[in-house]
This record gives C-alpha cells, sequence and structure tokens, in this order.
C-alpha cells in the first residue's frame, strides 16, 4: 500500500515544512511528503528540502506569462506524483480561484490567529492592537476568500501583560509546528470529514 502523499508549498524560511519533515522521519506524520513547491528558488526552505531528499518545483512567477500558466505546470506535477494534500505552509501567493475549486477539501493552511479573529496579514500584530487576552493558531481548509474556510483544528495561547509581538510569535511557533503535523496526520489516517462548513474528526 502506498503512502499518503503530500505536498508542501512554502516561500521563505521553512520552519513549518522541517517540522512536517520532522514527523515524516519519527513515523508521526502517517504519510510522505513528495514535493516542496517553491516560488522563490533563493529561499532557505528549497535547501531544507534538498537534505530531506524531498523533490523540488522551484520557479519564478516572472518567468511564466501568467499565474494560469504556472499553476497549470504545479498542477502537472502533483498530479504526476499523485499529490492527495496540498500543506500551505508559508506560500505568500495566492492561489487562483480555479486552482482551489480543483483542489478542494485538499488544500489547507495555518494561520496564527483564532478565526474569524484577525485573518489576514500581520495577524499577531492585529491581535495585540486590539488587546485581546488569547490567541492562537487556526488550521484551516483553502478556499477563495482570505483565511475564510472551514476550521479543521485551533489551539489557544494566552496573551500576557508583558508579551510582545515577538513573544506571542514564538509561543504561536511552537504550536503552529505541533499542530501543523497533527492535522496532517489526521488525512492520512482518513480521519477528516467535511460537510459543509463543519469539519469533524472522525475517531
Amino acid at each position: 500500500m502506498r503512502p499518503f502523499r503530500i505536498a508542501v508549498f512554502a516561500s521563505g524560511r521553512g520552519s513549518n515544512f522541517q517540522a512536517l519533515v520532522d514527523a515524516q522521519q519519527s513515523g508521526a506524520l502517517g504519510g510522505e511528503i513528495s514535493m516542496l513547491v517553491c516560488d522563490k528558488p533563493q529561499a532557505p526552505v528549497v535547501e531544507l528540502a534538498d537534505a530531506a531528499n524531498v523533490d523540488i518545483f522551484a520557479f519564478q512567477p516572472k518567468d511564466y506569462a501568467s499565474k494560469e500558466d504556472y499553476e497549470r505546470e504545479i498542477a502537472a506535477e502533483l498530479q504526476q506524483r499523485g499529490v492527495e494534500l496540498i500543506v500551505l505552509a508559508g506560500y505568500m501567493r495566492l492561489l487562483s480561484s480555479s486552482f482551489v475549486e480543483f483542489y478542494s477539501g485538499r488544500i489547507i493552511n495555518i494561520h496564527p490567529s483564532l478565526l474569524p479573529a484577525f485573518p489576514g496579514k500581520d495577524a499577531i500584530g492585529q491581535a495585540l492592537a486590539y488587546g485581546v487576552k488569547m490567541t492562537g493558531v487556526t488550521v484551516h481548509f483553502v478556499d477563495g476568500g482570505m483565511d475564510t474556510g472551514p476550521v479543521i483544528a485551533q489551539r489557544a495561547i494566552e496573551i500576557q501583560e508583558d508579551d510582545n509581538a515577538e513573544t506571542v510569535a514564538a509561543r504561536i511557533h511552537q504550536v503552529e509546528q505541533k499542530l501543523y503535523y497533527e492535522v496532517v496526520s489526521w488525512f492520512a489516517q482518513g480521519r477528516v470529514a467535511l460537510n459543509g462548513r463543519i469539519v469533524t474528526i472522525k475517531n
């Protein structure tokens, strides 16, 4: 029986990517990272993927006439590898509606707030400016909106009086790295069911 196949899309340092690789190597992921997709060939995450022997599709968007052109090439690479789940891990490009629709129910993202609060950029800064006492991490399905897809899992952290953006971000990153591989493992085990906006995790 072949392993559950995962593609990770990332653009930067790759801390969440590395946490997924570590989980795969320990057996906790329950699947195989078959491919990294990166829109910045010089990004540190590319080196991490190379070190982990993960196939890499790195591209420069400006080399293509349109988003549709490079997404068509990405889709061909995904299909060639039989990818069953796309995991966005700091991928800084919006996916087209046609790509999202084609992979509906098979793309997930992680966001540093308790959605629907504080979507979009600088979620930690938004939370601190608003003065909330708790924030956290959300893993959600990707749909056509900005952080609007159905929620799969959330974890909360308390904000202390002496916190700042850096201290909150450090605690959020710790939570992100564990929660994300846990959620991916649920998909690998076939435990995630989506009905409208309601996500159920089967025992």
